[in-house]
């Protein structure tokens, strides 16, 4: 009996778990007024990083989920290398956060909505598969895309109707 299907749906079980939480991660964005984006670190099937941007509040253009998350993992493992994690992000990366995972060597990085605006790992740039670069990921995308984006889109939607940017 194969069991590679079972495998595979383990995986994809995990995957959606850890997503859920980046998720939760999103939902204190929203409540906190900052655009939803929620990341999670996870190591040994540990969580050992959970951010959600906060930009506005502390009026840093750097602090997006991934950037807090990867500095608080690395605080966690009391190294800048991030070997042996997975960073599940409820949208896909900005070149900025494509890079600083990069240069934090997470090996694996899952997400779920594109962006395609902005997104550096498959939409507008392939930062994180790019053979050039001495680091690679593994990345699985679409991972509740739709959950994902919907939150997004509420937030902006409930934005203009105040008439805010």
């Amino acid at each position: 009996m194969n069991q590679e299907p079972n495998a595979e749906k383990l995986m994809l079980d995990i995957d959606a778990h850890f997503m859920g939480r980046a998720l939760e991660m999103a939902h204190q964005a929203v409540i906190a007024d900052e655009v939803p984006v929620g990341a999670i670190i996870v190591r040994n099937s540990t969580i050992i990083a959970a951010a959600a941007n906060q930009r506005e509040s502390l009026k840093d253009p750097t602090a997006h989920a991934e950037m807090i998350a990867i500095t608080q993992a690395a605080a966690a493992v009391e190294d800048w290398r991030l070997e042996q994690t997975t960073l599940y992000v409820t949208l896909e990366p900005c070149i900025m956060c494509a890079g600083a995972i990069l240069q934090s060597r997470i090996p694996r990085v899952v997400f779920g909505a594109s962006d395609p605006k902005a997104g550096a790992v498959t939409s507008l740039y392939q930062l994180l598969d790019d053979s050039r670069l001495n680091h690679r990921c593994n990345i699985t995308t679409g991972v509740m895309a739709d959950r994902c984006g919907q939150v997004l889109t509420d937030f902006f939607a409930s934005k203009r109707a105040m008439g805010k940017k």
